[in-house]
């Protein structure tokens, strides 16, 4: 009897996870037991037809905030940083709630996406874009539940309140200036229950500049399932650095500052070694030489 408890437990636990595999189109790591555990599952594999062509957009991500730790990743985060590398310099001052964190930057990402494939069909970039939120959490992997739909609106009043003062350079000028890393936000339109149905977004010249100049990169279609904040920056900096080469090598060390992680250098390997033992990361696998402390990220 319990053997047949335990069958039937294994089958239908089996079941579930060629489901997931099915959505992700990769039912052999799962037959194989390396279902990704840093990943989270595939919340809308149906695709709504209306939403699909958004869906569809490639991911877009700019080189500065890809290179810049212009993010918190921790939420709450109210210190002042600042970061010095290369001659350029970055300041992040928390506004009420904390930093924006690396997980609101999904609108920036979501939003430069619309816009660079707005320039691929021969249209104007705006600086304000206009979006509906479902399309927004579902393009990004999120939940639509009434509190999702909170969080947004929490990570927009976040982004709008965290200030910038860099003198980083985006489409060949350099100037030293401050800024929100979004000017405004507003919601247009609303349900008769109160929900957010359209929002506003104005973005600040510095990220337009960028965008228009075309200094962006592609991201994997698995970057919004990328669980923790860390391993999320952690990709940012693989994809930024590795671009068109195989490999891309460099000391915890430097990549511990690049990512601008308040946690220790020590906690930073522990999670590089979890990255390259389960081999989880989307496009790179890891691998690190305990003897000069030298991560490579190698493209798959």
């Amino acid at each position: 009897m319990t053997d047949n408890k335990c069958n039937s437990s294994t089958s239908k636990r089996l079941d579930e996870l060629l489901e997931m595999a099915k959505n992700r189109g990769n039912v052999e790591e799962v037959k194989a037991n390396k279902l990704p555990a840093a990943l989270v599952p595939v919340r809308h594999p149906q695709k709504d037809f209306f939403i699909a062509d958004i869906l569809d957009v490639s991911i877009k991500d700019d080189l500065a905030s890809m290179e810049h730790p212009l993010f918190a990743l921790k939420a709450g985060d109210m210190r002042v940083k600042t970061y010095e590398r290369n001659g350029n310099s970055v300041t992040v001052q928390p506004g009420h709630g904390g930093c924006a964190t690396i997980h609101d930057k999904d609108i920036w990402i979501y939003c430069i996406s619309q816009m660079v494939e707005a320039m691929n069909r021969g249209r104007e970039v705006n600086k304000t874009v206009r979006f509906t939120a479902y399309d927004f959490l579902t393009a990004t992997n999120r939940d639509t539940s009434g509190r999702a739909y909170e969080r947004m609106a929490e990570a927009m009043a976040r982004l709008r309140n965290t200030g910038i003062e860099t003198n980083i350079e985006t489409a060949g000028q350099r100037e030293r200036r401050g800024f929100g890393l979004v000017e405004s936000w507003r919601v247009v339109e609303k349900t008769s229950g109160g929900r957010m149905v359209a929002v506003e977004v104005t973005f600040p010249d510095w990220l337009i500049r960028s965008v228009t100049a075309k200094h962006v990169l592609t991201l994997s279609p698995d970057y919004f399932r990328i669980r923790k904040p860390i391993n999320r920056r952690v990709y940012e900096l693989a994809r930024k650095h590795c671009g068109n080469q195989k490999q891309w090598q460099c000391s915890v060390e430097t990549l511990h500052e690049k990512s601008g992680s308040t946690d220790t250098i020590r906690k930073l390997r522990a999670v590089l070694k979890s990255l390259a033992d389960v081999d989880d990361l989307p496009d790179y696998s890891v691998t690190i030489d305990p003897t000069t402390d030298v991560v490579t990220f190698s493209k798959r």
